[in-house]
């Protein structure tokens, strides 16, 4: 059977056609031009990601921040908010004045009775100023002159997958850039051979809520943005080796021809180019393999532990010389921000007591109440503190009252947004100070409130940039992290920067 014969083409018909040479040849002349255009506003193919801000809206007090997210809700009348009134009316309802028709979770919204719990824990006077701190924080009280507690935290969301995401992200729904892509998207990098934004993640945590890479994703921003997570092992970031028989040389040849081809087609067909005139995915496809090329030497160094000294290891506690601890994890930040990381977030799980509280938060102390305090000392020693944003907290607070059956010896807490408290230094913040103020019952908040958005509009000053002015246009409008809200919490900062 002979073969059929197609007809032509409409493209092989227009081929040599004047009307069609002439179109390819003004596409081609208006390629050339917005190619030019685009190497001088975009990232170039294969370089580091550049900030979007051309320079910072104020004089920066902070370079980088650490933050050190405790997942799954810190009992704050455990931790930072001594309530004497708890303990003196220990098993008593809750009254009715108090709670004032606040909604509850469906876990405890079913009991007849909220019978108030009193806090296992004593509570001690430490530094200059007599901040209260729980017994089970002995290494916190020790740097209370660094630190400022924030006692007025609260937020919007009562379950955790929400209220994690509106604290990395500022929004409950997920889909968003995290506060790490933003920071990365806004300032660029500090070290073209590292990710602008790591995330490690405790192994030696209680899986009791999950994490999702969403939480340090880059949403609808240039996916070079999101962050990198490090793992305990062998091999720190998944992938990054060079497949067996492919050699250095090889990658960096591929790599090279990579770029090539898209500056090639980019020129011809200018996929992927947003509103701004940025092609975007292009590049930042090619940004991320150039970066995972020069990661290849980078990560092995920044996170070999064994230049430390033994005095360092002591410092962060017993699980500092196991990588992957919480201990090992806070130490191996203060290694990438001595290396220009911007943005380094630890994840520790574990805090979400329902029942078991005691023994519970206890137990969580045990594990990070050390390595925290260490990283600020740490830092200060290093000379570090001084322009590096230590933030320590979770997504919610606990309960006054017990959710569930309450024994002599135990109680739980339930999810609680209306307030809880976080801590903060380094960075231009106010140290040696307390901030905010709840009521008898660590209920609600009764003076120095501090919602999420204030407290990344208030990160974000202290980085040198105003909140309402870094933006990106997507959707037909104009993003940002802390959305339509937030304000700058001056009282928090060491020496209020002046409005513009």
């Amino acid at each position: 059977m002979s073969t059929p014969i197609l007809p032509p083409s409409y493209d092989e018909l227009m081929r040599f056609s004047r009307r069609h040479f002439l179109g390819v040849s003004a596409l081609g002349l208006g390629g050339l031009g917005l190619a030019d255009l685009l190497e001088t506003q975009s990232t170039p193919p294969g370089q580091a990601p550049s900030a979007a801000l051309a320079s910072s809206h104020f004089p920066p007090r902070a370079k980088r921040v650490i933050y050190l997210f405790q997942s799954g809700g810190p009992s704050h009348l455990e931790t930072l908010d001594p309530k004497p009134m708890l303990r003196t009316m220990h098993g008593q309802p809750l009254p009715e004045s108090v709670r004032a028709g606040q909604r509850l979770t469906g876990m405890s919204g079913y009991q007849g009775v909220l019978p108030i719990a009193g806090s296992f824990t004593g509570f001690q006077r430490h530094g200059r100023a007599g901040i209260e701190f729980s017994d089970i924080l002995p290494h916190t009280a020790k740097i209370a002159d660094d630190i400022c507690v924030v006692r007025g935290m609260h937020t919007e969301a009562i379950n955790h997958d929400p209220a994690i995401t509106f604290f990395c992200s500022g929004h409950q729904i997920a889909g968003r850039p995290s506060m790490g892509a933003w920071m990365s998207y806004g300032l660029g990098t500090m070290n073209k051979d590292l990710p602008s934004f790591i995330v490690l993640v405790s192994k030696d945590a209680s899986r009791d809520q999950p994490l999702y890479a969403r939480l340090w994703g880059s949403g609808f921003l240039p996916s070079e943005h999101q962050g990198v997570q490090f793992r305990a092992g062998s091999e720190p970031v998944l992938a990054l080796s060079n497949p067996e028989g492919v050699s250095p040389h090889a990658r960096r040849a591929m790599l090279d021809t990579l770029g090539a081809l898209s500056r090639s087609a980019r020129m011809q067909e200018f996929p992927g180019v947003s509103d701004d005139g940025v092609s975007t995915e292009i590049d930042a496809r090619l940004a991320q393999a150039e970066l995972a090329f020069r990661m290849q030497t980078s990560v092995p160094e920044a996170t070999d532990l064994s230049s430390e000294r033994d005095e360092t290891f002591e410092l962060y506690g017993p699980g500092a010389r196991e990588p992957g601890t919480y201990a090992a994890n806070c130490l191996l930040a203060r290694r990438l921000v001595e290396r220009g990381v911007r943005f380094v977030q630890l994840f520790h799980q574990g805090w979400d007591q329902h029942g078991g509280l005691p023994s519970g938060i206890a137990r969580q102390c045990q594990q990070t109440d050390q390595a925290s305090a260490a990283l600020v000392l740490d830092l200060k020693r290093r000379g570090l503190l001084e322009d590096t944003l230590v933030i320590w907290g979770g997504e919610f607070g606990r309960t006054a009252y017990c959710q569930g059956r309450m024994t002599a010896n135990d109680y739980g807490r339930d999810h609680h947004p209306r307030c809880f408290s976080m801590w903060l230094a380094g960075g231009g913040v106010k140290a040696g100070s307390v901030y905010g103020q709840t009521d008898d019952f660590g209920y609600g908040i009764v003076d120095g409130g501090v919602h999420v958005h204030d407290l990344h509009a208030t990160m974000l000053r202290l980085l040198g940039v105003d909140h309402e002015r870094l933006t990106y246009r997507y959707q037909g409008r104009h993003h940002r992290l802390t959305d339509v809200a937030g304000r700058v919490v001056d009282e928090l900062l060491a020496n209020p920067i002046t409005r513009p």
